[in-house]
C-alpha cells in the first residue's frame, strides 16, 4: 500500500483493541490478587465474568454476521477460525466453572490456577484476532467494498442491547486512540438513537481521564465532558 492509498474499513480493529484490554487487565487483576480479601476476590471475579461475557457474545456476532459474508464470497476462508470459536467457547465454559468453584473455595492456590488457565486463554485469543485482522480482512478486502463492510459494521452494532454496548464502550473507549474514539462517537451520533450517543458520553465520562475527555469534547464540538 503506498502513501497515497486509504486504509480499508476493519471490522475487526475496535472491538479487537477493546478485547486486548479486557484480557490483559483481567489477567492482571488475577495476578496481584489477594485471595484473602474477599471485596477484591468478588471484584475480580465479576470482571472475569464481565470478560466471558464479552467474549462469548463476540463469538456469536461473528459467527452470526461475519462468516456468512466471508463464505459468500471466499468459500472456506472462516473455516480455521469457526473451529477455533467452539474451542474458545468450550474455555470460556470452562474458566466460568473454574470462577464458581474459587468463589467457594477461595484459596491462592486456587487463584493461581485460574490465573494460568486464564493466561492461556488470553494467549489463545491474541493469536486468534491476529489471524482474523489478516486472513479474515484479506478475504473481506477482496470481496466487498467499504461500503459493504459499513453495513455490517452498523448490523453488527444495531444488534447489540445497550446494557452489552455499554459493556462493549467501558474497554472500547480507553482502548482507542484518540482519533478512533471521536470517530466513533461521530458515528454513533450519525447514526444510532439520541440515547445510544448520550449513554456512550456517560461512559467516556467514567473511564477517560479528564485530558482525554477534553479532546474528545473538542472532536465532537461538545461541552466539556470532564467532571
Amino acid at each position: 500500500m503506498n502513501s497515497t492509498t486509504l486504509p480499508r474499513f476493519d471490522l475487526y480493529a475496535q472491538i479487537h483493541k477493546a478485547l486486548r484490554l479486557a484480557m490483559v487487565d483481567t489477567l492482571a487483576r488475577f495476578g496481584s490478587l489477594d485471595a484473602g480479601d474477599a471485596g477484591q476476590r468478588l471484584e475480580a471475579i465479576a470482571q472475569l465474568r464481565m470478560l466471558l461475557d464479552l467474549c462469548r457474545a463476540h463469538v456469536e456476532k461473528e459467527e452470526h454476521h461475519v462468516h456468512p459474508v466471508i463464505e459468500a464470497r471466499c468459500a472456506g476462508r472462516s473455516l480455521r477460525v469457526a473451529a477455533e470459536h467452539v474451542e474458545h467457547l468450550a474455555a470460556i465454559d470452562a474458566l466460568e466453572a473454574e470462577a464458581v468453584a474459587f468463589q467457594c473455595a477461595p484459596d491462592a492456590a486456587a487463584a493461581f490456577r485460574l490465573y494460568r488457565h486464564l493466561a492461556v486463554f488470553v494467549a489463545e485469543n491474541l493469536e486468534h484476532m491476529e489471524v482474523e485482522e489478516t486472513v479474515h480482512n484479506a478475504a473481506l478486502w477482496s470481496a466487498y467494498t467499504d461500503a459493504e463492510l459499513l453495513q455490517v459494521h452498523l448490523a453488527i452494532v444495531s444488534s447489540i442491547e445497550p446494557g452489552a454496548m455499554a459493556q462493549v464502550l467501558h474497554w472500547m473507549l480507553p482502548a482507542l486512540n484518540p482519533g478512533e474514539r471521536a470517530d466513533l462517537l461521530l458515528g454513533l451520533r450519525a447514526t444510532a438513537p439520541a440515547a445510544a450517543f448520550e449513554g456512550a458520553l456517560q461512559v467516556a465520562r467514567l473511564r477517560l481521564a479528564a485530558a482525554d475527555c477534553a479532546r474528545l469534547e473538542r472532536a465532537l464540538d461538545l461541552p466539556a465532558l470532564a467532571a
